[in-house]
């Protein structure tokens, strides 16, 4: 199944998405806050993709990142692999969907792409064993860590880097019926090929970042695990359009412009 969140005549709703068609939802995916499940069923309504607009798919609480998680991109920044997952945050405030644009700061000299998996928690989540990971997960998704590469560098953690307004793409669906074991993710920079490879590459896959991260904090439902980016990592420029292509979940398309 393939959710979206769309807006159609001011509404905001939920449904799914087949050959460009919307089937549109009453409820959420998502359990309540007590951890009730919401309804969630179609309501009659259809549309065509072309007659709304995609939102992103969730909305977290938080985005919970991977630093370093690909055996190719630990190579390409000649960095050990770690011992433990590297993990940091970026707000709900940076988050936009598909379509989207990613605004360039005024003051920013290197802004890169890194397109990774996401994983879209589907239920309140804690100490979780990775042989149950699964129970907790609603599905997978694109999503490009938008990092500011220089002030990365200069400040020595990552924060203020990756967190600016617009920084987190994320869409254009949530996908609930896959395997994340062996996807090809791909990213494009205009049309061109920059990133490719299949998440067998994982350092640490879904079932042990669920568990790792979940020791640490508690994931609440829409919140998102970005797996990690692979090797092939470049900046963005005004003008540019990047896609993030993860095959069985779809595009995450932004434009980037500069701030004004």
């Amino acid at each position: 199944m393939h959710i979206v969140r769309f807006i159609s005549k001011g509404r905001v709703t939920y449904g799914t998405i087949e050959n460009e068609i919307i089937t549109s939802f009453r409820g959420s995916p998502f359990p309540d806050s007590k951890g009730r499940s919401l309804l969630f069923e179609a309501d009659g309504g259809s549309y065509h993709l072309e007659e709304v607009k995609l939102l992103a798919p969730c909305l977290p609480s938080k985005v919970v990142c991977l630093g370093l998680n690909y055996r190719s991109h630990a190579e390409e920044v000649k960095i050990e692999i770690p011992r433990v997952p590297l993990i940091f945050l970026k707000p709900s405030t940076a988050v936009i969907g598909t379509d989207d644009t990613i605004v360039l700061p005024r003051f920013s000299t290197r802004v890169d792409y890194e397109g990774e998996l996401g994983i879209v928690i589907g239920k309140k989540a804690k100490d979780v064993p990775e042989d149950e990971a699964g129970e907790f997960i609603l599905g997978y998704t694109c999503f490009n860590d938008v990092t500011e590469r220089h002030i990365q560098k200069d400040d020595r953690q990552w924060t203020r880097a990756k967190s600016f307004d617009t920084f987190a793409p994320i869409g254009p669906c949530i996908e609930t019926e896959i395997d994340p074991s062996n996807l090809r993710l791909e990213t494009y920079l205009n049309d061109e090929l920059r990133q490719s490879i299949c998440t067998s590459d994982l350092i640490f896959d879904v079932p042990r970042l669920v568990n790792f991260i979940s020791s640490v904090m508690t994931l609440l439902p829409g919140d998102v695990i970005a797996t990690g980016t692979p090797s092939g990592i470049d900046r963005m420029s005004a003008g540019d359009v990047v896609e993030v292509r993860i095959e069985k979940i779809g595009i995450l398309r932004n434009r980037i412009i500069a701030q004004d």
